[in-house]
Parts: C-alpha cells; structure tokens; sequence
C-alpha cells in the first residue's frame, strides 16, 4: 500500500515544522511541491534530500496521471504548499479528488496538520471563533461584488486572504459596501500581515482606521482578513 502524505508547513518561520511533518518529508519516495524552490528552503534548512516535483494549480492532467501512476506503483509521496495546510486555498484537493476518483483502495491518504494562515489568524482575533466563514481569496475580476457582498452580510465573522497588490483596493470596496449598510459602524477588522514572520503585524479597529495603517505601512506579505460583524 503507497501513502499520500497531506503536509502541513510552516507559514513563514521555519521552527513550526514539526517533528513528525519532518520525519515524513524524510521518508517519503517523492516531495509534490507548489514551487520547487519554495520548499527547498526548508529542505535545505532541515538538510532533507528528498526529491521534489513541481505541482501546482497550472499542472496539467498529464502531470496528474504521472503522479498517482506512482501511487499505484507503490510509491510513498507528500504533498505540500509554499505555506500552510495543502487543501485550503490550494489545488491540493483536486489531486486528492483524482486519486478518490480512481478508486484507489491500495493508496491511502494521510493528514499531517502543521501551521495554518487562517488558524493562526482566527487565534488571535480576540472575539469568539467558534464559527465563522472562510471564503479563500477575492475573484480578481468576475463576482467580486458578490464576494464583497457576502461577506458585509454574514451573521459571522468571515476570513479571507489577500495578497499585498490588491489588499489596498479589496479593504476600499468593502468599506463602500459597508458605508451603505447598517454595520459600518459596528463593523471590526483584524488583518494579519506576515504571521510568524519577523515583520508580523496585526491590524485592529475599524475599517477606516485600518486602511489607513495599513496605507501608513510597507505593504508588504500576504494577509489575512477577519470582518467581524
């Protein structure tokens, strides 16, 4: 029986790996990585030779097919992002989806939790979590207003990332949505920038007040996005 090792890292310090993430990364026949040299920076960090290959979100079903002809070969393979839990906001899930599909009763697949964006994020809010609605990254183009839209009305605080080219104009146009509602407000933000980074910082308050800190700033790392309600 081959094993898919779902693998969480670390989101940007390189002490959150944990033991066990190590320990698989180190037996597995084949590393499947978002990008390549992302993830030798932590191999080379913890001296790991394990071979890598490039899979990502552009991966063609070629590079699918290839991939679980390894697992029906019996090879043990991991599968990891540049950052965080593979699944979530990543094309993890259609791989597993194609290998669910097959109908692969000799390949099993196995989490390993590690470090997590919106996890970390939902911590350190400061307000119940006990539910909330995670909606991934804001369309580029099409249905953003619709996006926008479902997370000014949410009965629960909603999470999003952003990445620092967009993060400016995605706050401005839920702040105009929010202008022409009930909750602007009532309306609280945290936007976490750089989690365990070195230059980790945690905005707070207001929508208004948090834009214009964030416009104060290097806008730099990706972020992440609570509106509480």
């Amino acid at each position: 029986m081959s094993t898919l090792y779902v693998v969480g890292t670390p989101i940007g310090n390189l002490h959150d790996a944990s033991a066990r993430a190590l320990d698989v990364l180190r037996s597995v026949d084949l590393i499947l990585c978002e990008d390549t040299r992302v993830t030798a920076r932590l191999l080379e960090h913890y001296q790991i030779k394990t071979p890598t290959l490039s899979y990502h979100q552009h991966s063609k079903l070629k590079k699918i097919e290839c991939i679980v002809q390894f697992l029906k070969e019996g090879k043990d393979l991991a599968l990891v992002s540049d950052a965080g839990t593979p699944g979530i906001s990543d094309p993890g899930s259609k791989l597993i989806e194609k290998i669910i599909g097959e109908g692969l009763a000799s390949v099993k697949i196995t989490p390993v939790p590690g470090p997590s964006a919106l996890i970390a994020a939902a911590s350190v809010a400061g307000f119940p979590m006990d539910k909330f609605l995670f909606l991934g990254f804001p369309p580029a183009k099409k249905k953003r207003k619709k996006f926008f839209e479902e997370a000014a009305s949410s009965r629960y605080p909603v999470i999003f990332y952003e990445s620092p080219y967009r993060i400016i104009k995605t706050l401005k146009e839920l702040q105009k949505l929010l202008m022409y509602g009930d909750r602007h407000k009532s309306t609280t933000l945290v936007v976490c920038r750089e989690l365990t980074k070195k230059f980790e910082t945690i905005y707070r308050g207001a929508i208004d007040d948090v834009i214009k800190s964030i416009e104060g700033d290097k806008i730099k790392g990706e972020f992440v996005v609570i509106v509480k309600p």
